[in-house]
C-alpha cells in the first residue's frame, strides 16, 4: 500500500513540474492542415493536362483496329480487348458511335460513347484497365403550354418544348387528331416528365396529361396503364384514343393534293379523279400503315411505280404508291400491324417529285383518307374506370391550375 501511494506521489510531481516549464503552459496544439485531395471526375480520371481528340468509329472496324488508329501498339490492343471481359463487349462497338482519345506524351486514355448517358473509359498507358460510368442525369416534370400559327413543329420549338415531346404527342394523338390540318388558334396542353444531361433533354419519359383544344372541342388524353401492355391513352369517359386506323401514313409532312374527281394532272395534263391524298416528304421518309392488315402485293404499277397495297378487313384496303423501296419482309401474304413501317417515300412511276399517294377503299369504293370515320379500339375496364376519373381530375387540376388565361 505505501509503495502504491509513493508511485502516485511520484507521478503527481513529474506531471506538476512538466506543467511549469516555459512555453508548456496552454499551449494550443496547431489544427492539421491536410492538403487538398483532388476529386475525379466521374470518367474517372483528371483531362486538364492532356490533350484530346475526338473522332467516330469507322465502318468495318474492329476494336484492335480502332485501338491502333488511336496510337497503340497492336499487341497492347489486343491485351486491352482481352482486358476487357465483362466489362465491355468488343464485339459490340458500333461504326458512328463517338469516341475520344486522350494523349499527353503517347496515348493514355479512350472513351467510348454508348449514348448520351453511358461510356466505356479504356486505360492505354502503364497498367491497362478499362471500366463503365454514366453521365448523371435529372429527371423533372415539365409543363407545356402551346398555341399554333404556323405548325406544331414550329410552334412547339418556338416555346422551346423538346423535340421528343413533339414525337410523343403525334404518337398519341395519332389517330385523333389530322395534324396536317392544324388551324391557328388550335392548342396543346401537356404535362410531362423529362431527364435531362448536362442540360440537354435526352427523354420524355412520359406524358402523364394532354389536352387538344380546337374551337369549342377539348381532347384529353390520360395516362393510365392497365397493366395488359396495350393502349394507355384515354378519354375522361373511357374511351380509347386508339383508333382502327391511324390518321396518316407517315409523319410531319404537308399535304400537296388532295381528294378530288376533277383534277389536272402534274405530269400529264389531263383532267382525271384523283382519288388519293398526296403527301409531299423527303425521299427514304418511312411510310407506315395505318391498320392492321394483309399485303396483298407489293411490287411495280403502272403510273403508281413501287406500290403496297393492303386489305384491312372485309371492308377497307388501302395502297401506298410512288415508294422508293419496301421495307424488310414487305411481300405478298405478309401480315402487318398498325404503324409498321412498309416502305420508304419516293418518286417511282408518274412523278413530279418525292411524295407519297394514299388511297382507301371501303367496300371497293374509294373513300377520301381524311374524312375517313375510323372506330375505337376497346373501351378501359368497368373495373378501372374509377381510377381513371380520378386520375383526370388530379391532372386536370394540375394543369387547370398552371394555365394562363
Amino acid at each position: 500500500m505505501a509503495k502504491k501511494i509513493l508511485e502516485y506521489l511520484f507521478v503527481s510531481f513529474i506531471l506538476a513540474a512538466v506543467s511549469i516549464l516555459p512555453g508548456c503552459r496552454n499551449r494550443e496544439v496547431p489544427p492539421v492542415v491536410e492538403e487538398d485531395i483532388p476529386i475525379l471526375p466521374p470518367e474517372g480520371f483528371q483531362s486538364d493536362y492532356l490533350d484530346v481528340v475526338e473522332g467516330k468509329v469507322r465502318e468495318g472496324e474492329t476494336f484492335t483496329a480502332l485501338m491502333t488508329r488511336l496510337g497503340m501498339d497492336h499487341g497492347q490492343a489486343l491485351m486491352l480487348a482481352n482486358a476487357c471481359d465483362t466489362v465491355f463487349d468488343v464485339r459490340k462497338m458500333r461504326a458512328g458511335n463517338t469516341v475520344k482519345a486522350y494523349y499527353g506524351s503517347s496515348l493514355e486514355y479512350v472513351i467510348y460513347e454508348h449514348d448520351k448517358i453511358h461510356r466505356t473509359v479504356f486505360k492505354t498507358a502503364d497498367s491497362l484497365s478499362v471500366w463503365n460510368y454514366s453521365r448523371p442525369v435529372e429527371t423533372t416534370r415539365e409543363y407545356a403550354d402551346v398555341t399554333i400559327t404556323s405548325s406544331l413543329w414550329n410552334d412547339m420549338t418556338a416555346a422551346g418544348a423538346p423535340t421528343l415531346l413533339i414525337v410523343s404527342l403525334a404518337d398519341i394523338y395519332a389517330w385523333s387528331v389530322d395534324f396536317f390540318a392544324l388551324q391557328t388558334g388550335d392548342r396543346f396542353k401537356v404535362l410531362y416528365g423529362q431527364t435531362t444531361c448536362d442540360g440537354e433533354v435526352i427523354a420524355v419519359d412520359s406524358v402523364f396529361y394532354a389536352e387538344f383544344i380546337s374551337g369549342d372541342d377539348v381532347v384529353p388524353a390520360i395516362l393510365y396503364d392497365q397493366g395488359d401492355g396495350g393502349n394507355m391513352y384515354w378519354k375522361q369517359d373511357g374511351e380509347s384514343l386508339r383508333k382502327a386506323f391511324l390518321k396518316a401514313p407517315l409523319k410531319f409532312t404537308r399535304i400537296s393534293s388532295g381528294f378530288s374527281y376533277n383534277r389536272r394532272h402534274p405530269v400529264t395534263g389531263k383532267v382525271r379523279p384523283h382519288t388519293a391524298v398526296d403527301y409531299a416528304a423527303p425521299t427514304g421518309t418511312p411510310v407506315m400503315t395505318i391498320g392492321d392488315g394483309t399485303v396483298l402485293s407489293a411490287g411495280w404499277t403502272n403510273g403508281g411505280g413501287k406500290t403496297v397495297k393492303i386489305r384491312h378487313n372485309s371492308s377497307y384496303t388501302t395502297s401506298y404508291m410512288h415508294l422508293s423501296g419496301y421495307a424488310k419482309g414487305i411481300k405478298e401474304g405478309v401480315h402487318v400491324h398498325q404503324g409498321d413501317v412498309i416502305g420508304y417515300v419516293g418518286a417511282t412511276g408518274v412523278a413530279t417529285g418525292p411524295h407519297l399517294d394514299f388511297r382507301v377503299w371501303k367496300d371497293g369504293t374509294p373513300v377520301n383518307p381524311l374524312k375517313l370515320d375510323s372506330p375505337s379500339a376497346d373501351p378501359i375496364r368497368p373495373e378501372n374506370l374509377a381510377a381513371l376519373d380520378s386520375a383526370y381530375i388530379r391532372y386536370k387540376h394540375i394543369i387547370d391550375s398552371l394555365t394562363v388565361r
